[in-house]
């Protein structure tokens, strides 16, 4: 993944419809993924460090990264196409015959799951960050609803 990369965070997860909206970005912007209601209690689950009765997929997987002594170093959203978003996840192996670097294609819901998990960094391809809709107001107004929701339950 040799292409310009802009770090983000996971900054909100709100129930819609078909699935989740998982609310990513930073100061400048924040856009919207649209996953799997499971996925994104997963990838909540994995934010609050909530604990499990038995592992998960993604618990697996990092298993046996760890067994095999990979790391992952990183995630990448990088392009939308026709409605979908894309991701790679970059994987780091080192032994006695040197460093093996790998990307895996994934989905980005898979790579926001294991980011959580592993608390490594989650980046956005520069080129999709500069195209896709920002919703920091929409996720301010959710945020702020919620606060008067608590408020008021205070009371």
């Amino acid at each position: 993944m040799n292409a310009e990369v802009t770090l983000v965070q996971i900054r909100g997860i709100l129930p819609a419809h078909s699935g989740a909206a998982i609310f990513l970005g930073n100061e400048e912007k924040v856009f919207i993924i649209q996953v799997e209601a499971a996925m994104a209690q997963v990838i909540g689950n994995f934010l609050s460090d909530a604990p499990k009765e038995r592992p998960l997929t993604h618990d697996l997987m990092s298993n046996v990264f760890q067994g095999f002594g990979i790391e992952v170093e990183r995630v990448v959203v990088t392009e939308l196409k026709n409605s979908t978003y894309f991701a790679r996840m970059i994987l780091k192996m080192e032994n006695e015959l040197g460093t093996k670097i790998v990307e895996l294609d994934s989905r980005p819901s898979d790579c926001l799951a294991i980011a959580a998990s592993q608390k490594i960094p989650v980046y956005v391809s520069s080129t999709l960050f500069a195209e896709v809709e920002d919703m920091s107001e929409v996720l301010e107004q959710i945020n702020q609803n919620r606060e008067e929701e608590a408020d008021s339950e205070d009371e």
